[in-house]
């Protein structure tokens, strides 16, 4: 029988807001005809942002947009991205196509869209390939009141210094950030930070780049090195495609089961990077700040492979609603995430057709749509017993022994079986080994309590083949009515398209009863669900 037992009377933990943030990179067709258009185009804008891209993120809340990068941030210099456009220097976008970009869309830019998407700015400074004056300029030039920076920014049209709180020193520098060793980055994050000042009464959130997947020496180096100079660190995961096949719409059971897998490991990836910031940070002053993380499939076929354009189908959803369900359980120490990428890249939230005015939202869209009500909710404790899902393949989950291994030096703590598997970032877009167990859970949960008393509880099926009666058993509350929404298609490989854009969508959940404090959930197979209780 599967049972989830919810304490609503002993909630302690907030679900920041911040876990469910998102991500703008300069790379394909993010930021270009996803994100900007211009004030000349014929799609719909306000200066030059596009305006039905804007309503569908508002819909989500979004909490922050992390920009420029990202690999590009490492080397995007901020002065080549104000001031007048068509002055504007180009250079080439080495990382993705080495296609020009003409800075069009810059700090000013980004500042205005994030006005208009009510969110904060999360933005990423250039550790690679930058200076430590180019950086702590950036933030005089957005924060500073008064000084040489703020009389530029006032040239430029703006007045007022723009309020900036979260501020990643570098990205990725064990790889495309510099390819520097832990040591090393530990240095020179000390180094940056010390310079990234605040001004007036802004107060800078400085997160330093985290490890690769499982590569925890890094994150023993940084925590012990640097730990106290910094208030959040950012690990990267990806959890790459299927086993035989990486197309994100075509695929088999075996795929499904083993994408899965791979997102289910972050739990495993959270709890051994918690287990070291608490022994280098027992008063857990130092977020775990996830600013890269989803899955990873091979380009649509047609398009430019270093562009990343993906489709987005129902696994892409279940992967999603994981994710969320873990960060959500561990919000205690994780304090944001960003998916990755917002529009046009990966597993993004919004595609928009070339040349055209049609966008389609996917179905990761609309699980965030339908977590939504978890963003800085009170936690509630759950007790999940299901049955598990299996796949008759049994090669589909290796040893963990067979992973690669990065050729690093033991590590410091005594973490057993450590895998330095990396991200797939540029070379591949396969994945970190999965985990070693031969099932997984067929259902994963998460459950909180909002300012207005309602309790939302949010349920993945993770069997594409059968449904699964839930009995929900809520304690410490009087439940008296509840709704909810589910979704589901009739197909693991569904997905939205620009003819079919509402063939994965949510619909109203109909098979539920309510028995005193009890609440009985049919599950639909391969499903997310949400649903409100007061």
């Amino acid at each position: 029988m599967n049972r989830l037992t919810i304490d609503a009377a002993r909630g302690k933990h907030q679900i920041s807001r911040h876990i469910y943030g998102h991500f703008s990179e300069h790379l394909g067709r993010c930021i270009y005809d996803g994100l900007w258009v211009g004030e000349d185009s014929p799609i719909a804008n306000t200066r030059g942002i596009r305006d039905d891209v804007v309503a569908a993120l508002r819909t989500l809340c979004i909490p922050n947009l992390r920009w420029p990068g990202g690999c590009f941030a490492d080397e995007y210099h901020w002065m080549d991205g104000i001031g007048p456009r068509d002055q504007r220097p180009t250079m080439v976008n080495t990382h993705w196509g080495n296609v020009t970009e003409n800075n069009h869309f810059g700090t000013h830019e980004f500042m205005d869209l994030c006005a208009q998407l009510e969110c904060e700015p999360y933005i990423c400074g250039n550790l690679g390939s930058g200076t430590v004056r180019e950086m702590q300029q950036w933030i005089e030039y957005l924060t500073a009141p008064a000084g040489p920076m703020a009389e530029l920014r006032k040239k430029n049209g703006r007045a007022e210094p723009w309020p900036i709180r979260m501020w990643g020193v570098g990205n990725e520098n064990w790889e495309c950030g510099g390819g520097m060793r832990p040591e090393y980055y530990a240095d020179e994050y000390r180094r940056y930070a010390t310079y990234c000042r605040n001004f007036g009464p802004n107060q800078l959130y400085k997160v330093a780049c985290g490890p690769c997947g499982g590569d925890y020496r890094w994150t023993e180096i940084l925590m012990r090195q640097a730990g106290k100079s910094m208030q959040g660190l950012a690990p990267h995961y990806y959890c790459g495609s299927g086993k035989t096949s990486i197309s994100a719409t075509r695929f088999e059971e075996v795929d499904w089961f083993f994408q899965l897998s791979n997102a289910l490991r972050m739990e495993e990836l959270i709890l051994r990077n918690i287990a070291i910031m608490n022994q280098y940070d027992p008063d857990k002053k130092v977020g775990m700040v996830i600013d890269e993380w989803g899955t990873w499939h091979a380009v649509e076929p047609g398009t430019n492979p270093y562009f990343l354009y993906q489709q987005n189908s129902l696994r892409d959803a279940l992967v999603a609603g994981i994710t969320l369900n873990l960060f959500n359980h561990y919000a205690e120490r994780v304090s944001g995430a960003n998916i990755s990428e917002t529009v046009n890249v990966l597993q993004a939230m919004v595609l928009t057709e070339e040349g055209s005015e049609r966008i389609l939202l996917t179905p990761t869209y609309h699980v965030f749509e339908m977590f939504k009500g978890h963003q800085d909710a009170t936690l509630l404790p759950v007790d999940l017993s299901c049955t598990e899902y299996t796949c008759d393949d049994e090669t589909i989950l290796p040893d963990r022994d067979s992973a690669s291994k990065g050729d690093q030096d033991p590590p410091l703590l005594s973490l057993d079986n450590m895998d330095t598997s990396c991200c797939p970032e540029q070379d591949s877009p396969g994945g970190s080994s999965p985990a070693t167990h031969q099932a997984i859970p067929a259902l994963h949960a998460s459950a909180s309590k909002g300012n207005d008393g309602r309790i939302l509880v949010t349920v993945c099926n993770l069997d594409p083949s059968s449904n699964h009666e839930l009995t929900c058993e809520i304690r410490g509350a009087e439940v008296k009515d509840f709704s909810g929404r589910v979704l589901t298609a009739g197909e693991i490989t569904a997905h939205n398209t620009f003819d079919n854009p509402e063939r994965v969508i949510p619909v109203a959940l109909t098979d539920a009863w309510l028995q005193g404090s009890k609440l009985r959930l049919q599950v639909p197979a391969g499903s997310v669900m949400a649903v409100e209780v007061w």
